[in-house]
């Protein structure tokens, strides 16, 4: 036994560095291309947007976004599909045996908290509306149809069972998608109204609670505030 050991001086073992599995590589590769394809979409509009950017933007090669996306197209599409699963999980919340109140105010405050989060993926979509949906417009007529359609039968048991006041559902979440997203797709204006550079979260809370009373109160409900 060596003298410093036998001192107990705190010798340690060199690290040894773990190899990444090439599952682990896939997943980091085509996570970081997909957050850059988000900024340079939301930045320089798809047809602005190049994969050489988007590479460059992600820290790999530009033929890393080819190998992992083939085309910018498919790139596009792939980032869609993951802003719009983000918030379209949101609505899980919205089931009937929820009270009403809490499950709305819930999803109101979750669309916000996205839109502090997660603000170029608002602008990203967005861009894609105001080009005429050329990317979504099939999703827009089925999936997403499909989807309020189903909350809305939620929004017409909570009413007939006199839990809340009957409202147009479409018109409703219409009302709650564009408050939430005006706090990222126009953050500038908000912050120039307060007298501000750059949102706080103080800001966002605040603008998510009036949002919440507003439509709770449109729609008959108590609002509690936190």
């Amino acid at each position: 036994m060596s003298d410093a050991l036998a001192k107990g001086s705190e010798l340690k073992a060199p690290e040894v560095k773990e190899e990444a599995s090439p599952g682990h590589i896939r997943v980091r590769n085509r996570a970081l291309i997909l957050t850059a394809a988000e900024e340079v979409f939301a930045t320089q509009g798809y047809r602005g947007a190049t994969t050489a950017a988007i590479a460059k933007k992600a820290g790999l090669p530009k033929a890393n976004v080819h190998y992992y996306f083939g085309t910018k197209e498919a790139l596009y599409a792939a980032v869609l599909e993951d802003i719009l699963g983000l918030w379209l999980g949101e609505l899980d919340r919205i089931v009937e045996t929820s009270d009403p109140a809490t499950a709305l105010a819930g999803y109101i405050r979750a669309k916000v908290h996205l839109s502090r989060e997660r603000p170029l993926a608002s602008k990203v979509y967005a861009n894609e509306m105001i080009r005429g949906a050329r990317h979504t417009r099939d999703f827009l007529k089925t999936e997403l149809r499909n989807l309020v359609k189903e909350k809305a039968k939620v929004l017409e048991a909570w009413a007939a069972a006199g839990k809340m006041e009957p409202v147009d559902p479409v018109h409703l979440f219409s009302v709650i998608w564009a408050a939430t997203q005006h706090y990222a797709d126009f953050e500038v204006q908000v912050g120039s109204l307060l007298g501000r550079r750059q949102l706080a979260a103080k800001d966002y809370d605040e603008a998510a609670e009036t949002i919440v009373r507003l439509v709770l109160r449109g729609c008959g409900l108590k609002y509690d505030s936190r």
